[in-house]
């Protein structure tokens, strides 16, 4: 298996805002789907104020975001260089910013209502060990947030090779194959760590758009570009998992 190149992170700077051609691109087009469906959700379930954590922040994109609504945040992530450009862009002043593993959260169990693991789950060796994490830091009745890749020959196609050739500095190995995770897999290692499924639903590009077609021929991500919720999860899933409420020996 070729190892996981999370290396890059690093060298990206303010590029993690402004790149086009750069697959970070991608992950900003997400995020403006997925940030408005997390902030609905929380404010469905919880009343102010919340505590909120997000595994693998990177430079801040979720973080900032939520920490401009009000709520305490901390966000961790070993690339210390992205947390530099995350601190940067934090309006608010206030994110708790920590160079940590999250295999080793530096917090006290059931320290927050809500944790985030978005983009992070297919870049671990071991994401058991991150789910056991997050329960571990989740209060009885949190909100676990998750986003990931299925893993089948279309995902291998789409997410790896489709990257691969339409958006121009892809880096070698930023995503690989055997560490993608199949649903079912994902909702055993939830069950594993008490945390219950409660939404999961696929996310794609909208592929017949402008901005899909100037991908294709620019090999250029606009800020046109968009991504929708859909029925399968045959690609890129995202979801809900409920920690129990339960008091466990």
């Amino acid at each position: 298996m070729s190892e996981i190149n999370n290396d890059f992170y690093d060298a990206l700077g303010d590029g993690w805002y402004t790149k086009s051609d750069h697959p970070i691109a991608l992950l900003r087009a997400e995020n403006r789907l997925r940030v408005p469906w997390i902030l609905k959700t929380i404010r469905e379930h919880f009343v102010h104020p919340i505590s909120i954590i997000d595994f693998g922040c990177g430079a801040g994109m979720l973080t900032n975001a939520l920490s401009q609504e009000g709520y305490r945040v901390a966000g961790i992530d070993l690339s210390e260089k992205s947390l530099l450009i995350a601190k940067q862009k934090d309006a608010t002043l206030s994110v708790d910013y920590r160079c940590a593993s999250i295999y080793a959260a530096p917090f006290p169990k059931a320290s927050f209502e809500v944790v985030c693991a978005l983009d992070i789950l297919e870049h671990v060796e071991k994401p058991a060990k991150l789910m056991q994490e997050a329960a571990r830091v989740l209060k009885p009745g949190g909100l676990f947030f998750f986003h990931t890749f299925n893993r089948n020959p279309l995902s291998y196609f789409l997410i790896i090779k489709g990257v691969e050739w339409c958006v121009r500095n892809t880096p070698p190995n930023m995503h690989v194959y055997p560490l993608f995770i199949k649903p079912k897999e994902l909702a055993a290692l939830c069950k594993e760590s008490h945390l219950e499924i409660t939404l999961m639903r696929g996310m794609r590009p909208k592929f017949c758009s402008l901005s899909f077609a100037s991908m294709l021929c620019t090999r250029k991500v606009s800020e046109a570009f968009s991504f929708c919720f859909c029925k399968s999860l045959a690609t890129g899933y995202c979801g809900i998992a409920r920690k129990s409420e339960t008091k466990l020996p």
